[in-house]
């Protein structure tokens, strides 16, 4: 294609240049099950426009997709979520959030490469569909965090208590957590971040 002299080339837009201090840069990958919020996540706390590849659900889905719990929902990542966020003026962390169903799940191992950790979103209307997830991370010895997403239908359990029904060791974070809003998914990827720091052997 041929450019006239008059034609403007324009660049990123200046709210998604990355900031001149950063000095490091951490990936991190928001996992979960079909529809326990990863997109919401991603979206509410990026500081860039995210980038989603959310589809509408057709009948295609239908006996393939276990949407039970989910029904009302009508469009789903089929590829990843990405945003990020500055934690600090010298750390950015990129953000990438998976797809739910398990018919996408070969798409995690691209996805997980060079990932420093995990946040593990889960719905407590359909806690099993957390098992397979964690199960996953552990198997890849990927260091994750578990947030229990709230909805407002969503019964309500002692940590405790979710912490004994996923079978989670007692050094892994568990939390509560509200992906629709800035502030607590901030907290949830700073929660990740401590753990992280906490396993890093100290050096002399």
């Amino acid at each position: 294609m041929d450019f006239k002299s008059s034609d403007t080339i324009t660049g990123p837009r200046s709210e998604d240049v990355l900031p001149d201090t950063a000095t490091a840069a951490v990936k991190v990958v928001i996992v979960g099950g079909f529809g326990v919020g990863k997109t919401t996540m991603v979206g509410s706390v990026s500081e860039i426009r995210p980038l989603t590849t959310e589809e509408t659900m057709t009948q295609a889905g239908v006996g393939v997709d276990d949407n039970r719990g989910v029904e009302s929902k009508t469009a789903t990542t089929v590829a990843m979520d990405f945003g990020r966020i500055s934690i600090t003026d010298q750390l950015v962390l990129y953000l990438f959030g998976t797809p739910g169903q398990e018919r996408f799940w070969f798409l995690w191992n691209g996805l997980f490469e060079g990932a420093l950790g995990a946040v593990v979103l889960v719905d407590t209307r359909r806690l099993e569909v957390s098992f397979d997830v964690i199960g996953r991370l552990e198997e890849r010895g990927v260091p994750f965090v578990v947030a229990i997403n709230s909805f407002p239908e969503a019964p309500r359990h002692n940590l405790d208590d979710l912490r004994r029904a996923l079978d989670l060791p007692d050094h892994v974070p568990i939390f509560d957590c509200d992906a629709r809003y800035r502030e607590s998914s901030r907290d949830a990827l700073m929660t990740l971040m401590r753990y992280l720091h906490e396993m890093t052997p100290a050096t002399v």
